[in-house]
């Protein structure tokens, strides 16, 4: 096997599972990486594969996300549940050579655990790693490139050395522009229309649309939800707009606390126009288009967007690609081509070298500047229109915590804080998602998809306390599992009043009078008698600034009669950072003051929640 191996073209198989997309951007990166080595090089999520796929290449790259619970990502569950069948040989994988790079967050107790679990895997089957395994993490300011890039170079390495190109032959060189396998054509029939049957007429060059076209995006296996309200229930003298977003969604589509609505947004007609302008193809921006393979062999391989068969310039800028985002160390790479002043080259090109990492996190990431504020930067390039689903990244879903229970009505509610801030741009940065969730109005219908929850959350456990901590709109799912556990112990015949253990649910927000979600709704439930408590922290309503840490540190005593007594389960939702730790960090004071144990005998406890589905985070 490894012989005939040997004697075909050099192979690549590179498989991710991404939830976000980041873990298929570092995915694409090293289809390139691999391209350039003269590998014949297929680039495809986990679930799109077999384990025969596996040994039917060279060398297999591998990126891979931590989700939920330390899970690997939805589009990698058939083939994680395939690999672990106990049918399998220990040695099946023998022949498999790979290198793999996973995508995390130090903020969660299992990072990089979907990465770990794959990799250790893939070894105990008989796969053999041709490099260390690199791993990326969220909380470093950096970001992902900080990690992949070095570590990049490093795979580039042993691959030349396990795969040396024969003689005369060398590596394609970053100059030399790669072949994107599909481009862009005119469709010859000047009446084409895309398949879910818009009408590529134009609208008055975009000028008419203050706000994103209202037709629903052609989003597989997705739901149509209709807007019943979206109020805005901060001050209007409050710095930030957070909305309580409410939709109904076809029956049948049953929810649990911590599922999550996945919104997917548009991009808005006066940049959609801007970016037109700018690129001078505003005379075809509403020409009909379709996807064309540049040779025989990509053919075979999926089409960009396969769920469009015809699309124009402007639906593609509006519906489908994320020219708001921040642009990755590759867009730099593909603009260098692009452009004949030399200065404005040198300087793209400067973006793309190692050694300059962090003046790119400087121009980029810092200050949140977007692919088209490059492009008005950098007026000089000049992208092909066949070529630039290749460059700008698709537009991504975003994911938001449903903070309603399911009651089998198609409803569902979210609250969502809309992003506007400020950086060393003078414009304001907003977000792509919540800029579109903010236009929305009653009435109007979007395309949604529906993930099933991460928290692990269990009808069966609805007799054990729990202790919920979700500050600002981390509140979202802590407020569904309330509901829902209210309506399970109805459903079971169990009075509030027979509840020995109250739930805990520790809120923190900046002022009482601002931003107190739901206040009223935890005030009349608190009346009726439902088993919770519900704990403040108002960071900016004294001197001395109070976080929910510190109510976990004063509440210690019912913490721990919550958890080690009556072996309840903690749940701790809102932004990835310091919260997480710091609640941690309470947690194992809390543990060793009541508990009687020493800092090592909590750690473990601790750890023993966590594999018991004790302790669950969601955090963002």
């Amino acid at each position: 096997m490894a012989s005939a191996l040997m004697q075909q073209p050099r192979r690549a198989l590179v498989v991710y599972g991404s939830e976000t997309g980041n873990a298929q951007d570092v995915a694409e990166e090293m289809g390139r990486l691999a391209v350039r080595l003269r590998f014949d090089t297929d680039v495809a999520e986990l679930d799109a594969i077999t384990l025969k796929q596996l040994l039917q290449c060279h060398v297999v790259l591998v990126a891979i996300a931590t989700s939920g619970q330390g899970d690997l990502p939805p589009n990698s569950q058939k083939f994680w549940k395939s690999i672990r069948s106990t049918r399998l040989r220990p040695a099946c994988l023998q022949q498999m050579r790979f290198a793999s790079f996973g995508l995390g967050d130090s903020s969660y107790p299992k990072f990089n655990w979907a990465h770990r679990k794959l990799y250790n895997r893939l070894t105990q089957l008989g796969a053999q790693p041709i490099c260390h395994r690199g791993e990326s993490d969220d909380q470093q300011p950096e970001g992902i490139d900080g990690s992949f890039v070095p570590w990049s170079i490093t795979l580039r390495q042993h691959l030349l050395e396990r795969y040396p190109l024969p003689e005369g032959i060398d590596p394609i060189p970053d100059h030399v522009l790669l072949e994107p396998n599909w481009i862009l054509d005119f469709v010859d029939q000047p009446d084409a229309t895309s398949q879910n049957g818009t009408n590529t007429t134009p609208l008055t060059n975009g000028n008419t649309l203050s706000f994103p076209p209202p037709d629903l995006l052609p989003i597989p296996n997705s739901l149509t939800a209709t807007i019943t309200s979206n109020d805005r229930i901060t001050p209007e003298s409050h710095w930030q707009d957070v909305r309580h977003l409410k939709l109904s969604t076809p029956l049948g589509h049953p929810y649990i606390p911590g599922s999550t609505l996945t919104i997917y947004p548009k991009n808005f007609p006066a940049d959609v126009n801007e970016f037109l302008s700018i690129m001078n193809w505003s005379s075809i921006a509403d020409t009909p288009l379709h996807f064309t393979p540049t040779s025989p062999s990509t053919a075979k391989t999926t089409p960009p967007l396969p769920h469009l068969t015809s699309t124009t310039l402007r639906t593609l800028l509006t519906n489908h690609l994320d020219i708001l985002s921040i642009p990755r160390r590759s867009f730099f790479a593909h603009l260098a081509h692009y452009t004949t002043d030399p200065f404005q080259r040198e300087r793209l090109l400067e973006f793309t070298d190692p050694q300059y990492i962090d003046e790119l996190y400087d121009y980029t990431t810092r200050p949140r500047r977007s692919i088209l504020e490059v492009l008005q930067e950098f007026e000089t390039v000049k992208i092909p229109w066949q070529r630039i689903v290749s460059l700008i990244p698709a537009i991504r879903g975003r994911q938001f915590s449903i903070a309603s229970a399911d009651r089998g009505t198609g409803e569902v509610e979210l609250l969502i804080a809309i992003v506007k801030y400020k950086t060393v741009i003078k414009k304001i940065r907003q977000g792509v998602c919540t800029r579109y969730i903010e236009s929305l109005g009653p009435g109007g219908q979007i395309s949604v998809t529906m993930q099933k929850g991460g928290l692990g959350v269990k009808k069966e456990e609805v007799d054990r306390p729990v202790v919920m901590v979700g500050p600002g709109t981390g509140v979202a799912p802590m407020r569904s599992l309330v509901y829902q556990r209210m309506m399970w112990r109805s459903e079971l015949g169990l009075a509030d009043e027979d509840v020995e253990t109250k739930d805990l649910l520790f809120f923190g927000c900046r002022n009482s009078e601002a931003d107190y979600f739901f206040k009223d709704e935890w005030t009349d439930l608190q009346q009726k008698g439902v088993p919770l408590d519900v704990l403040t922290a108002f960071s900016r309503d004294q001197r001395q600034k109070v976080y929910v840490q510190d109510l976990v540190r004063q509440q210690s005593r019912r913490v721990y009669d919550a958890l080690a007594s009556k072996s309840g389960v903690v749940y701790i939702c809102g932004s990835s950072g310091k919260m997480p730790q710091a609640i941690r960090e309470a947690l194992l004071e809390t543990f060793e003051k009541h508990g009687e144990m020493d800092r090592d005998t909590a750690e473990k406890y601790l750890a023993g929640m966590e594999k018991a589905g004790r302790y669950r985070q969601e955090t963002w």
